[in-house]
This record gives structure tokens, sequence and C-alpha cells, in this order.
């Protein structure tokens, strides 16, 4: 339990203070001459119409075509000024990764709202089931655990190379965006 929520949180602190150092340097060395210009431009449009078509496509919410969705809005930042660059990347795509853990953790709230009154409805006709609101937290943590493993074997691969940073923030922005399509209620049984 702790240990998942702990190792989600020093992953997102290594990856940030990783950013952070890239800047630091392009700063320090004189890369960029004003920070805050340089920024590639961030914008969730591509990613949110995306999704609003998918969800036009398919009302079910039974289609995959919207995990093609996640990543648009940092690829069209990437293709901004600045945005090629690792730094510029990492921008974009933390950007992004941002967008889907804010639909995640709204969707989560709703669900577990929702986990728990079904669960005071169940109790209070004295029904002999297990609580939505328990699987759902365990689920959740599990699925960090995994986010986290699944992203610390991405980043792995680039064998401590610059691509690693963005690689990483990929994997997290992808990872997130399929579970908060699925607490969305994408693929619902």
């Amino acid at each position: 339990m702790n240990h998942a929520k702990d190792t989600a949180r020093r992953t997102r602190v290594a990856v940030r203070a990783f950013a952070a150092l890239c800047t630091a340097i392009a700063v320090t060395t004189g890369l960029f001459a004003n920070r805050a210009s340089a920024d590639p431009a961030f914008e969730p449009g591509p990613t949110a119409r995306c999704v609003a078509e998918a969800e036009i496509a398919s009302p079910r919410r039974k289609g995959l075509a919207v995990l093609d969705c996640a990543g648009r809005a940092a690829a069209a930042c990437m293709a901004t000024p600045g945005g090629d660059s690792t730094i510029g990347m990492m921008h974009c795509l933390d950007a992004e990764w941002r967008f889907w853990d804010r639909r995640l953790n709204l969707a989560y709230a709703a669900r577990m709202q929702a986990g728990l009154a079904e669960d005071q409805e169940m109790k209070s006709i004295r029904a002999t089931t297990g609580s939505i609101a328990s699987a759902l937290r365990d689920m959740q943590r599990a699925w960090i655990a995994f986010r986290d493993a699944a992203c610390r074997y991405e980043q792995a691969q680039w064998l401590g190379g610059t691509g690693g940073g963005p690689a990483t923030l990929a994997c997290h922005l992808h990872e997130t965006a399929r579970q908060a399509l699925k607490l969305e209620g994408w693929w619902a049984q």
C-alpha cells in the first residue's frame, strides 16, 4: 500500500528532477536565453478532440481506437518551436501526462463515490458481497505499481541515455491514459 504510493511519488520526483536538471544545464550553458519563450506550446485540444470523436464513433465506449488519442497533444506540442529537443519533449509529454492524470483522478473519484454508495446499499439489505470501493482501491494501487514497474523498464532500455527521460514520461502518459479511459467506462462489461 504505502510502497506503491512511495514508488509512484519517487518516480514522479525523479522524472521532474531530471527535467529540472536538463533545464538548469540548458539555461546555465546559454542554450536558451529566455527559458519561458523556449517552452514549446502545449494545447490539449488534439487529444481531447480525438477522445470526443471516439465517443461519437463508439457511444458504448467499446472501441480501441480511443487508445490512439493518447499522445496526440504531446506530438503536436513537439512539432512547435523548441519541442524537438529533449527538454522540449519532456515538457510536452509531462503536460499531456498531467492532462490524463487529472482525468484519471476525476474518474477514480466518481467510481469511488459510486462504489461507496453501492456498498452502503448492499450493507443496508445485508448482502454478503465484497466491497466495490475496496476492490477499486486495491485495483488502483496494483495498477500504480504496474505502471511504475513498466515505466522503469522502459527507462532502463535507454541505458542512461538522454532518451530515457522522454521515454519514461511517454510511458507514464500512455499508461495513465489507458487507466483513465478504463475508469471513464471504456471497455466496460
